[in-house]
């Protein structure tokens, strides 16, 4: 999913106006209490976001796609010029910093890591555990990505590719229970 960020909506007049049109979140979607969506954020099917987490889509959009996972105390945010776009079945693992980038389908980025501006992640990726990857990198599909700062360590075998989903359904199944708790 491409999205294109909007010109008129720049400076402080913009901010006002995406904080203005809030969150659009999906029915079957889980924010538990105590996690933070605020402005120009789309929340897809079965999509969570958990305890203290942040996104912020105050300056541009932040769309979160089916079945993906903000985690604990993670921020998500934007910058002009760079919505930030997480695909399907995407894990966004606790503490991580996703900002401005665009993240494909069945992504891991670990806990810790931080993701620069204009980042781009190719499907079926791991961002290993406090990993920084640095401005403007593109990632190839299947990479597994590691350090500060990150490099491309080597292809992911199709059995880790396939796991990336799996645990992002165990997210699914976790917030479900959630919404009978709450």
């Amino acid at each position: 999913m491409h999205i294109e960020p909007d010109s008129l909506l720049t400076g402080h007049d913009g901010i006002v106006r995406r904080l203005q049109k809030g969150p659009t979140i999906h029915s079957s979607a889980w924010v538990v209490p105590g996690a933070t969506v605020l402005g120009d954020v789309i929340l897809e099917e079965e999509s969570s976001v958990w305890y203290g987490a942040v996104l912020r889509g105050d300056i541009n959009r932040i769309v979160i796609g089916r079945r993906s996972n903000v985690q604990d105390n993670a921020a998500v945010h934007v910058d002009t010029g760079y919505p930030t776009t997480v695909g399907e079945l995407v894990t966004i693992g606790h503490t991580a910093i996703v900002h401005a980038c665009k993240i494909d389908n069945e992504v891991l980025v670990g806990m810790g890591s931080i993701i620069l501006d204009d980042v781009e992640v190719g499907a079926r990726s791991i961002i290993g555990a406090n990993a920084l990857v640095t401005m403007g990198m593109k990632i190839p599909p299947g990479s597994l990505v590691l350090g500060s700062p990150a490099k491309i360590r080597r292809q992911l075998t199709l059995d880790e590719q396939k796991d990336i989903a799996r645990w992002a359904r165990g997210y699914v199944e976790t917030a479900k229970q959630y919404r009978e708790f709450y």
